[in-house]
C-alpha cells in the first residue's frame, strides 16, 4: 500500500489540488486501532457548518427530475418561497386558462358567437354560456366557476351536455389544486425548521478532566421560554482513515457516546447545558493526547433533536467543531446564578471559557496506564509485611504498656512459619518496579528494608519450595 492510492481517492479541495507534493507527505497515525491520514498543509472543509448546513452537493444524479416529481410534495415544501408561489400562481392561471378554452372552443362550437343570444321562447337557439361574447368571456367564466365567485351574470345552460361536464370537472380540479398548495404552504410555514434559530452550541468544544477523567465537553442552550419536549443530543466524529486491507474511506462516521446507555443523553433544556463524553475505552478520541490535537484533522458533529412543544413537530438542530476549535484544558465559565427568587441566565458568557493549567497533557489512554495498580502478588506481600513492620513500631515505642508487651509477642509470634522460612535469610519482595529486601531477626525483634536494582519478579510458591529443601 502507498500513499498514491490515499492521494487518488481522497477528497481534495482547491488548496490541497494545487499542492500535491505536499498531500502525498501526509502522516499515518493509528487512532485507536484505525489507520488515519491527514496532511500538514490541507485545511479540512466542513461537512456539516456552523449553522447547520451540511456541505454536501449531489452530482451525476440518474433520473433526478422523475425522482423529484415522484415525490412533489416534499419537493414544493423543500423549494424556496419563490419558487413555491411562482408553482402556485402558475398552477391557478394554468387550470382557468386551460378550462376558458374549453369552454371558449364548446360555445365556439355550438355557433354561440354569431348571432345575438335571446330567450328560448323567441324560437332562437339557447347558447351553452350565458353572456359569453369571446374568449375573454369564458375566461372569466371559468375563473368564476374554480374559484366559486358567482357574479350570477355568466352561467351555463342545458343546451351543451360539454359544457356542463366541464364546469363538474372544472370544480374537482379546483378542489385539488386549492387543497394541495395550501397544504404544501401550511407545511412549509409550520416546519420547525427556523425554530433552530433559537437554539445554539458553544463556538468551542473544550476537553478537561472531570471527575478524574478525561473528557469532551460543549454546551447547548435554548434562547426561548417554550421547551424542546424529548431533547436528546448525539455526536459523530468524522474522520477520514485506512483500512487494514488498504480500502481509503473519506469521510467515517464513529459515534461519540454521550450518555446513551445511561440516559444522560436527554435533556431538560430549561437553561443552558454542558454536554459531556467521557473519553474511555471505547472512544474513538482514546490515544488523542494534547499534541496530537494540535497536528490532528477531523471534525466532531453535534446534533440536538426534539419536538416544538407549540407544534409539536420534530426538529433537528446542527453544528460541528473542527481540531481547531477544540480548546484542551478549557472549562466553560458559569452562565446561571441565582437572583432572589429565581435563576438568571448570562448569554453574554456562553460561548467563553477559561484555561485549567492543572489539565495533564496526556491521552486518556496513557493517563490510564500511569493508573494501572501493581500485580496481586506485589499488593499483598507489601501489606503483609507493612502490617507487620507495623505491628513492630508499635510494640518498641510503646514499651510503657505491659498490654502491649503481650500483644506484641502474640503479634509477633502468629507470624506464620512458611512466613518466617520465607525472609529469615533474605528474602526479595516485588512492587512494582523495584525490588524491596525484608530482613526479620526474629530473636532481636528487628526488621530491615532495603531497595534492590533487580528486575528479576520473584515467584512465592517458587521460592518457598526452594526454601524448604
Amino acid at each position: 500500500f502507498s500513499l498514491s492510492v490515499v492521494d487518488r481517492y481522497s477528497i481534495v479541495s482547491g488548496a490541497s489540488a494545487a499542492a500535491p507534493t505536499a498531500r502525498g507527505q501526509g502522516v499515518m497515525n493509528d487512532y485507536n486501532g484505525k489507520i488515519l491520514t491527514r496532511g500538514s498543509s490541507q485545511v479540512r472543509s466542513r461537512f456539516v457548518k456552523k449553522n447547520g448546513q451540511c456541505n454536501v452537493i449531489f452530482t451525476n444524479m440518474e433520473e433526478k427530475r422523475q425522482r423529484y416529481l415522484a415525490d412533489i410534495f416534499t419537493t414544493c415544501v423543500d423549494i424556496r418561497w419563490r419558487y413555491l408561489l411562482l408553482i402556485f400562481c402558475t398552477s391557478f392561471m394554468v387550470s382557468w386558462l386551460f378550462f376558458g378554452i374549453i369552454f371558449y372552443t364548446a360555445s365556439l362550437a355550438h355557433g354561440d358567437f354569431e348571432e345575438q343570444p335571446a330567450a328560448k321562447g323567441d324560437g332562437l337557439r339557447m347558447p351553452c354560456i350565458l353572456h359569453v361574447q369571446g374568449f375573454v368571456g369564458a375566461l372569466l367564466f371559468s375563473m368564476e366557476t374554480q374559484t366559486t365567485i358567482g357574479y350570477g351574470w355568466r352561467c351555463v345552460t342545458e343546451e351543451c351536455p360539454v359544457a356542463v361536464i366541464t364546469v363538474v370537472v372544472q370544480s374537482i380540479v379546483g378542489c385539488i389544486i386549492d387543497s394541495f398548495m395550501i397544504g404544501t404552504i401550511m407545511a412549509k410555514m409550520a416546519r420547525p425548521k427556523k425554530r433552530n434559530q433559537t437554539l445554539v452550541f458553544s463556538k468551542n468544544a473544550v476537553i478537561a478532566m472531570r471527575d478524574g477523567k478525561l473528557c469532551l465537553m460543549w454546551r447547548v442552550g435554548n434562547l426561548r421560554r417554550s421547551h424542546i419536549v424529548e431533547a436528546h443530543v448525539r455526536a459523530q466524529l468524522i474522520r477520514s482513515y485506512v483500512t487494514a486491507e488498504g480500502e481509503f474511506i473519506p469521510l467515517e462516521q464513529m459515534d461519540l457516546n454521550v450518555g446513551y446507555d445511561e440516559g444522560t443523553d436527554r435533556l431538560f433544556l430549561v437553561s443552558p447545558l454542558v454536554i459531556v463524553h467521557e473519553i474511555d475505552r471505547d472512544s474513538p478520541l482514546y490515544t488523542l493526547s494534547r499534541a496530537d490535537l494540535e497536528t490532528d484533522d477531523f471534525e466532531i458533529v453535534v446534533i440536538l433533536e426534539g419536538m416544538v412543544e407549540a407544534t409539536a413537530m420534530t426538529t433537528q438542530f446542527r453544528s460541528s467543531y473542527l481540531a481547531r476549535e477544540i480548546f484542551w484544558g478549557h472549562r466553560f465559565e458559569p452562565v446561571i446564578y441565582e437572583d432572589r427568587d429565581r435563576y438568571k441566565v448570562d448569554y453574554g458568557r456562553f460561548h467563553k471559557t477559561y484555561e485549567v493549567a492543572s489539565t495533564p497533557h496526556l491521552s486518556a489512554k496513557e493517563l490510564e496506564e500511569d493508573l494501572i495498580p501493581r500485580s496481586l502478588s506485589a499488593f499483598c506481600y507489601e501489606n503483609e509485611v507493612a502490617l507487620s513492620c507495623g505491628e513492630e513500631e508499635d510494640d518498641i515505642f510503646d514499651s510503657s504498656q505491659v498490654a502491649g508487651k503481650e500483644k506484641t509477642e502474640e503479634r509477633r509470634t502468629s507470624v506464620s512459619v512458611d512466613f518466617q522460612n520465607m525472609f529469615q535469610d533474605s528474602p526479595v519482595v516485588m512492587s512494582g518496579s523495584h525490588s524491596v529486601m525484608c530482613v526479620l531477626d526474629m530473636d532481636n525483634n528487628q526488621m530491615e528494608f532495603d531497595i534492590l536494582q533487580t528486575a528479576i519478579p520473584l515467584d512465592p510458591v517458587t521460592y518457598k519450595s526452594e526454601q524448604e529443601t
